[in-house]
Protein backbone atom coordinates (compact mmCIF):
# COMPACT_ATOMS: atom_id res chain seq x y z
CA UNK A 1 0.00 0.00 0.00
CA UNK A 2 1.08 3.44 -1.04
CA UNK A 3 1.71 6.10 2.13
CA UNK A 4 -0.11 9.11 2.09
CA UNK A 5 0.64 12.60 3.52
CA UNK A 6 -1.49 14.70 5.24
CA UNK A 7 -0.82 17.29 3.15
CA UNK A 8 -2.39 14.70 0.29
CA UNK A 9 -5.17 13.85 1.87
CA UNK A 10 -6.70 16.94 2.54
CA UNK A 11 -5.82 18.25 -0.77
CA UNK A 12 -7.41 15.39 -2.86
CA UNK A 13 -9.21 12.67 -0.26
CA UNK A 14 -10.54 9.63 -1.82
CA UNK A 15 -13.31 9.52 0.46
CA UNK A 16 -14.23 5.73 1.68
CA UNK A 17 -10.47 4.37 0.76
CA UNK A 18 -8.06 2.70 2.36
CA UNK A 19 -4.88 4.72 3.54
CA UNK A 20 -1.72 4.23 4.82
CA UNK A 21 -0.61 7.22 7.19
CA UNK A 22 3.03 7.59 9.37
CA UNK A 23 3.29 10.42 11.79
CA UNK A 24 3.64 11.83 14.85
CA UNK A 25 0.77 11.81 17.71
CA UNK A 26 0.35 15.36 18.41
CA UNK A 27 -2.54 14.50 20.62
CA UNK A 28 -4.51 11.89 21.87
CA UNK A 29 -8.11 11.56 23.74
CA UNK A 30 -11.27 9.77 24.11
CA UNK A 31 -12.71 7.55 26.49
CA UNK A 32 -12.84 3.44 27.45
CA UNK A 33 -14.48 2.64 23.77
CA UNK A 34 -12.60 5.22 21.73
CA UNK A 35 -9.32 6.92 21.01
CA UNK A 36 -9.04 10.00 18.88
CA UNK A 37 -5.08 10.47 18.03
CA UNK A 38 -4.53 14.19 16.24
CA UNK A 39 -1.37 12.77 13.63
CA UNK A 40 0.66 14.98 12.02
CA UNK A 41 4.01 14.29 9.53
CA UNK A 42 4.77 17.54 9.04
CA UNK A 43 3.75 18.45 5.31
CA UNK A 44 1.40 21.12 6.17
CA UNK A 45 0.53 22.47 10.00
CA UNK A 46 -2.90 20.77 10.36
CA UNK A 47 -3.06 17.51 11.49
CA UNK A 48 -5.56 14.33 10.74
CA UNK A 49 -7.39 12.51 13.65
CA UNK A 50 -7.14 8.67 13.80
CA UNK A 51 -10.72 7.35 15.50
CA UNK A 52 -9.26 3.85 17.17
CA UNK A 53 -12.29 1.61 18.44
CA UNK A 54 -10.17 0.41 21.49
CA UNK A 55 -11.87 -3.05 21.21
CA UNK A 56 -10.27 -3.82 18.26
CA UNK A 57 -6.26 -2.87 19.65
CA UNK A 58 -4.35 -4.32 22.67
CA UNK A 59 -4.41 -2.21 25.36
CA UNK A 60 -0.68 -2.43 25.90
CA UNK A 61 -0.26 -1.15 22.55
CA UNK A 62 -2.70 1.75 23.29
CA UNK A 63 -1.06 3.01 26.37
CA UNK A 64 2.01 4.09 23.91
CA UNK A 65 0.43 5.87 22.10
CA UNK A 66 1.49 9.01 23.57
CA UNK A 67 2.31 12.89 22.40
CA UNK A 68 5.41 12.55 20.51
CA UNK A 69 5.61 9.00 19.33
CA UNK A 70 5.17 7.99 16.16
CA UNK A 71 3.40 5.81 14.59
CA UNK A 72 2.06 3.99 11.30
CA UNK A 73 -1.52 3.93 10.70
CA UNK A 74 -3.78 2.35 7.84
CA UNK A 75 -7.59 2.74 7.83
CA UNK A 76 -10.81 4.34 5.72
CA UNK A 77 -10.02 7.76 5.19
CA UNK A 78 -13.78 9.21 5.91
CA UNK A 79 -15.61 12.33 6.23
CA UNK A 80 -15.42 12.96 9.62
CA UNK A 81 -19.04 13.72 11.73
CA UNK A 82 -17.26 16.04 14.48
CA UNK A 83 -16.56 19.57 14.55
CA UNK A 84 -13.01 21.62 13.69
CA UNK A 85 -12.15 18.50 10.95
CA UNK A 86 -13.50 17.57 7.44
CA UNK A 87 -11.70 14.01 7.36
CA UNK A 88 -10.25 11.87 9.43
CA UNK A 89 -8.88 8.10 9.31
CA UNK A 90 -10.90 4.89 11.28
CA UNK A 91 -8.20 2.97 12.14
CA UNK A 92 -7.88 -1.05 11.32
CA UNK A 93 -4.40 -1.07 11.64
CA UNK A 94 -2.18 1.02 14.63
CA UNK A 95 2.27 0.13 14.66
CA UNK A 96 3.91 2.13 17.21
CA UNK A 97 7.48 3.41 14.81
CA UNK A 98 9.15 5.04 18.00
CA UNK A 99 7.94 5.41 21.63
CA UNK A 100 7.79 8.65 23.84
CA UNK A 101 7.69 8.77 27.63
CA UNK A 102 5.10 11.41 28.44
CA UNK A 103 7.41 12.06 31.68
CA UNK A 104 9.61 12.84 29.59
CA UNK A 105 9.33 14.73 26.29
CA UNK A 106 8.91 17.99 26.70
CA UNK A 107 6.51 18.92 23.83
CA UNK A 108 3.04 18.41 25.15
CA UNK A 109 -0.44 20.12 24.60
CA UNK A 110 0.58 23.56 26.46
CA UNK A 111 1.62 26.23 24.64
CA UNK A 112 5.46 26.89 25.75
CA UNK A 113 8.34 30.05 25.90
CA UNK A 114 10.97 30.54 23.15
CA UNK A 115 13.74 30.32 25.60
CA UNK A 116 12.05 26.90 26.58
CA UNK A 117 12.35 25.69 22.77
CA UNK A 118 15.59 27.10 22.61
CA UNK A 119 16.79 24.51 24.81
CA UNK A 120 15.28 21.73 22.34
CA UNK A 121 16.03 22.80 18.92
CA UNK A 122 15.73 19.68 17.47
CA UNK A 123 12.17 19.38 18.13
CA UNK A 124 11.42 23.23 17.41
CA UNK A 125 10.14 22.40 14.46
CA UNK A 126 7.18 20.74 15.48
CA UNK A 127 5.35 23.58 17.36
CA UNK A 128 2.70 25.56 15.27
CA UNK A 129 5.02 29.14 15.63
CA UNK A 130 8.32 27.53 14.09
CA UNK A 131 6.43 24.89 11.71
CA UNK A 132 4.57 28.17 10.01
CA UNK A 133 8.27 30.76 10.62
CA UNK A 134 9.86 28.20 8.68
CA UNK A 135 7.40 27.19 6.01
CA UNK A 136 7.69 31.22 5.16
CA UNK A 137 11.34 31.15 5.65
CA UNK A 138 11.05 28.00 2.74
CA UNK A 139 8.96 29.75 0.31
CA UNK A 140 11.12 32.80 0.17
CA UNK A 141 14.30 31.46 -0.13
CA UNK A 142 13.03 29.28 -3.23
CA UNK A 143 11.71 31.93 -4.62
CA UNK A 144 14.75 33.88 -4.36
CA UNK A 145 16.80 31.35 -5.57
CA UNK A 146 14.13 30.39 -8.47
CA UNK A 147 14.26 34.33 -9.38
CA UNK A 148 17.91 34.35 -9.29
CA UNK A 149 18.29 30.82 -11.45
CA UNK A 150 15.79 31.93 -13.83
CA UNK A 151 17.99 35.51 -15.07
CA UNK A 152 20.89 33.10 -15.42
CA UNK A 153 23.04 33.54 -12.27
CA UNK A 154 24.68 30.87 -10.31
CA UNK A 155 24.58 30.04 -6.48
CA UNK A 156 27.76 29.51 -5.43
Amino acid sequence: MKRSTVKELFAAPEINSEVLLKGWVRTRRGNNQVAFIAVNDGTIIHSIQVVADLQSFPEELMKRVTTGSSISVIGKLVESMGKGQSLEIQASALEILGDSDPEVYPLQKKGHSFEFLRDIAHLRFRTNTFGAVFRIRHALAFAIHKYYNDKGFFYL
